[in-house]
């Protein structure tokens, strides 16, 4: 089912506009003159969605594979990947603040 090469996302051309590559079951490199960006689309509740999973070539194929998994895995649980993401970044956040606000006292 997957389509894209890591010798396709090296090669393809960051030009004037924007086009999509698309590996499969949503998952596709989005080529904008500023960057190569990892995405999925999905439909949760009704709703399409974006998640975005990475900038080539910080993020692989690979990895941007492994991370579509994870969220098409969270998807068939009835766990929103958008959501699940936002509420562990807002953790992260408040521990860090927590970790902090101890030191200056």
């Amino acid at each position: 089912m997957d389509r894209l090469t890591t010798n396709a996302v090296k090669q393809a051309k960051q030009g004037g506009k924007s086009y999509k590559i698309t590996d499969g079951r949503g998952l596709y490199l989005l080529v904008k003159p500023e960057g190569k960006y990892w995405r999925y689309n999905f439909r949760f509740l009704g709703k399409q969605k974006t998640l975005a999973l990475g900038v080539f070539p910080d993020v692989s194929l690979t990895d941007a594979r492994q991370a579509h998994r994870r969220a098409r895995s969270q998807l068939s649980e009835g766990i929103d990947p958008v959501q699940s993401r936002r509420e562990k970044k807002l953790k992260l956040m408040l521990a860090a603040e927590d970790t902090f606000s101890r030191k200056i006292f």
